[in-house]
């Protein structure tokens, strides 16, 4: 089997340090990562975390590839006008894609199609091809129509996982919220994680 890859798409919603861990743990798993991030993703960064990402995708792919230890290649950056990227074609694309955190603005792009710029159309590519599309919104409240296009989505055969955190697990730090997240997030990428016991599992553990 060969190595695993995934599309993760950061747009411009609270919530950076669930995708950041994501990148994370994606790359302690030797997943590839073919990554895009969104101007407005990059001012929620610098609001809600210490990093300061480059804006340029090859300053940026040196500066993840560093920071989070990957090998060389494991990480690939494309900018959002990039349309020879592989994400573009069904030919090229990987079979799962997420898009962590999904602007309110991002989900109604993708709802409807409008394939604006490369992350747009990256999950619209996972649509056609009838491959997982997992969107990430954090967004409190959510309106009509944030509401009618998870549907429609969800419809379309997308997975749409809120970022809502539960408490079962008893979480003591903020990094335990985060961790809740990105363990069901990799759950539905089928990528084995520690992060977070499996419901039955935690029962199991707390028996012994």
């Amino acid at each position: 089997m060969g190595t695993k890859r995934v599309t993760l798409a950061m747009t411009g919603a609270s919530g950076a340090q669930y995708a950041l861990r994501l990148l994370e743990c994606l790359v302690k798993a030797e997943v590839e990562v073919f990554f895009m991030i969104s101007q407005a993703a990059q001012l929620v960064v610098a609001t809600e975390t210490n990093l300061t990402l480059p804006p340029k995708p090859q300053a940026l792919e040196i500066f993840l590839t560093e920071h989070y230890g990957a090998r060389p290649g494991q990480i690939r950056v494309f900018g959002k006008q990039d349309w020879m990227a592989p994400v573009a074609s069904g030919s090229g694309a990987p079979s799962a894609m997420v898009v962590c955190p999904c602007s309110t603005g991002s989900l109604s792009a993708i709802a409807t199609g409008a394939s604006n710029n490369l992350i747009e159309r990256a999950a619209d590519v996972a649509l056609k091809e009838r491959r997982k599309l997992i969107l990430v919104p954090r967004e409190a409240p959510y309106s009509t129509v944030h509401l009618e296009n998870m549907l429609k989505l969800s419809q379309m055969g997308a997975v749409i996982l809120p970022a809502s955190p539960g408490f079962y697990h008893q979480p003591a730090s903020v990094e335990d919220l985060i961790d809740f997240v990105v363990a069901r997030i990799l759950n539905q990428l089928d990528i084995p994680q520690e992060l977070l016991a499996r419901w039955g599992e935690e029962l199991e553990q707390r028996a012994d």
